[in-house]
Formats: structure tokens, C-alpha cells, sequence
């Protein structure tokens, strides 16, 4: 047993935790994004890391050297490449540690749940949902990036908060609360000027109006409320996906939310309960309370306690 790292990186920010070798928190540590398929690539993704990491580090007043296990949860670790390159980079970092690179959902579902079963439902710049029933078996829905899916994600309901401001310019509709504030929120009253920004790089627009569109169907606009209306029904049909393939629909287990866009949304997040009490009745319904980056260092001092061959094959 000896000192265990662990990380949760995304497309907005990247937690980084020490455990001692009684599974204490002895240090955090922040940084930037850290999924390299978004804006910034592998480089702003390898900064962000070597941050959050040197933060924890000095945290705990420890050094590289001192730790003995890193498991990195990141926002596009589903990818082979992905994995292979990040992996070089934490063992260059940390090179007496045993270092696995898995995708984010992995090490929520650990936070959440530890080796057992259930389904963790995250909504931060992306979205996915990931299960483990009691038989072992996992399954995912959604995590495919914001063109192709990430429904009810930041970045999706930024990015249809700036579609439905454009339609009311089209049809010379009155200004709603939701494009006054957006406006407000960018420091960009010129709307050429915004459609520039998003074209130049999006990851900087479209999550950053996700705390508008929220704080506005709070306020009762009705653009931002039919925004929050979809992103939950969304959001409920890639849980409800996982539960149905894991065969968990009638079970009882721990069904948790995760990612920044839980909690600032009244109607969002009464209407995604609502939606996934009635498709999985005896689910018990909760909010993360293990930060993921606790999860990710808990699953490095896990499989670091196993054989040599299960830990390879799990950060193969």
C-alpha cells in the first residue's frame, strides 16, 4: 500500500486527489480541461494534468516519487488512442507508480458505487450514462461528443440557446430574458461578433451559457423551459438505455447524478427524477457525493492490490 492519485478531467476542468494508505484525502489539486479531443488538444491537456497533479502533490507535501498508483478519468478516454497517449504521458510523470487511464464514467461509477451495482448518470460539457449490474456486466449510452450527441450536456443546451435567439432574430420576435442575459453573460452585445466566437471555437461559447439558459427557465422564460424540458427528457433515455441493457428495470439500486448541470435547474431536475422514477421505480435516486477524482484514486489503490495481469488488462 503506499500513496494513490487519482483524476477526474473534462472539457472544463481537471480534479486531481491524493489518498494516504488508509484512503485519507491528503491533497487536491485543479487545473484546466484536460479531454485532448476538445479545444486545446493533447498539449492543454497534458498542462492541465501536470497542474491539478502539482497542486495535490505539494498539497500533501509529497513528490512524484512518493506515489505508487495514478488512475487518470478523462472525458475521451473511451478512445484506444486516447488512452495509449495519455498513459505515456502519466508514466513519464509518475514513473514507480502503476498508472491506468480509463474513461470518466468509470471512476464516478467507482465514487458512487465501488465494485458493486449501478448506474451513474453524468451531465457536465458532455454527457453519458454508465452501468454495472449485479452480475458484473457494464453498458454505456451516449459520450459521443457534442456532434453527435451529449444530450442535455452544458454544451448542448448552450448551443440551443443560441439557435432559439437566432429564429426569434429571424421571425423579429420580442427579446426574451434568456437572450438579454446571454448577451450579458459573454460580454458580447454584437451578434456577428458571437457567431464568430463560435465558429473560432464553440467549447468557449456554449458551455459557458449553460448557467443562463438555467437561471432563466428558473425565471420562467419560456424559450430557456422548453430548452430544459428536452435536455431532460434526454438526459432520462440514456439512463433509462443503460438500465433496460443491464436488465436493472425492476431491480432496486443506486441511480447517481453527476456534473455541473444537476442542481441549477429546478424544473430540469424535477423533471429528470420524475422521468426516471416512473422507467425504474425501485432506483434510489441520488447526487454524487464522492467527488469523482476520489473515485479515480480509490480505483488506482483497488487495482493496484491486484495481480499484475488484471491491472494491465484493465488499463490496456
Amino acid at each position: 500500500m503506499g500513496y494513490s492519485l487519482g483524476f477526474d478531467g473534462g472539457g472544463t476542468k481537471t480534479d486531481c486527489v491524493v489518498l494516504n494508505p488508509n484512503g485519507a484525502i491528503i491533497g487536491e489539486g485543479h487545473g484546466g480541461p484536460s479531454n485532448p479531443l476538445r479545444s486545446g488538444g493533447y498539449d492543454a491537456a497534458f498542462a492541465s494534468l501536470r497542474e491539478a497533479a502539482a497542486g495535490a502533490l505539494a498539497a500533501a507535501k509529497l513528490h512524484a516519487a512518493d506515489v505508487t498508483s495514478v488512475c487518470a478519468g478523462l472525458a475521451g478516454a473511451g478512445r484506444r488512442s486516447v488512452v495509449r497517449r495519455m498513459t505515456v504521458f502519466l508514466s513519464q510523470e509518475f514513473p514507480v507508480a502503476l498508472t491506468q487511464v480509463v474513461p470518466d464514467y468509470e471512476v464516478a461509477l467507482e465514487g458512487a458505487v465501488g465494485a458493486g451495482p449501478g448506474v451513474v448518470m453524468i451531465a457536465g460539457t458532455g454527457s453519458v450514462a454508465f452501468g454495472r449490474n449485479a452480475a458484473g456486466e457494464t453498458a454505456r449510452a451516449g459520450g459521443y461528443g457534442p456532434h453527435v450527441g451529449d444530450e442535455g450536456s452544458a454544451y448542448e443546451i448552450g448551443r440551443r440557446a443560441v439557435s432559439a435567439v437566432a429564429h426569434s432574430r429571424d421571425v423579429d420576435a420580442p427579446v426574451t430574458v434568456m437572450a438579454e442575459m446571454m448577451s450579458a453573460a459573454l460580454s458580447c452585445p454584437d451578434w456577428d461578433e458571437l457567431t464568430l466566437r463560435i465558429m473560432k471555437d464553440p467549447d468557449d461559447v456554449f458551455p459557458k451559457l449553460f448557467p443562463v439558459v438555467a437561471e432563466a427557465a428558473n425565471a420562467e422564460d419560456s424559450a430557456a423551459k422548453e430548452i430544459m424540458f428536452a435536455s431532460a427528457i434526454g438526459l432520462a433515455s440514456l439512463a433509462m438505455v443503460v438500465v433496460r441493457r443491464l436488465g436493472m428495470k425492476d431491480q432496486a439500486f443506486p441511480l447517481v447524478k453527476c456534473g455541473g448541470v444537476f442542481g441549477r435547474c429546478t424544473m430540469l431536475d424535477s423533471l429528470l427524477d420524475s422521468v426516471l422514477s416512473s422507467g425504474a421505480m425501485r432506483a434510489k435516486i441520488s447526487r454524487l457525493e464522492i467527488p469523482p477524482a476520489v473515485g479515480a484514486a480509490l480505483l488506482a489503490a483497488r487495482l493496484s492490490q491486484a495481480s499484475p495481469q488484471q491491472a494491465a488488462s484493465h488499463g490496456a
